[in-house]
């Protein structure tokens, strides 16, 4: 279950919280009473940056080449 942790209380406790992920705990950060973000341990399993990297090629594989012309430094100091 996610506990309920203002923004405020995030920043000057944040030690603290970082030691309760660890053991498992996971949070909702709020702001002005309103969910903003999760704090949850990270699972066991692929690192998250092995699997950051994976998405990425995904998207960059999925997206559309463009066809642009070559520029000069010049051009970009243009105008």
């Amino acid at each position: 279950m996610k506990k309920a942790i203002s923004a405020a209380d995030a920043n000057r406790e944040f030690s603290s919280v970082l030691r309760r992920v660890r053991q498992g705990h996971s949070f909702v950060v709020t702001s002005h009473g309103r969910p903003v973000a999760c704090i949850v341990p990270i699972a066991s399993g692929e690192p998250l940056a092995n699997k950051g990297r994976s998405m990425l090629f995904e998207r960059l594989r999925a997206a559309p080449a463009l066809s642009i012309k070559k520029w000069t430094r010049d051009d970009l100091y243009e105008g």
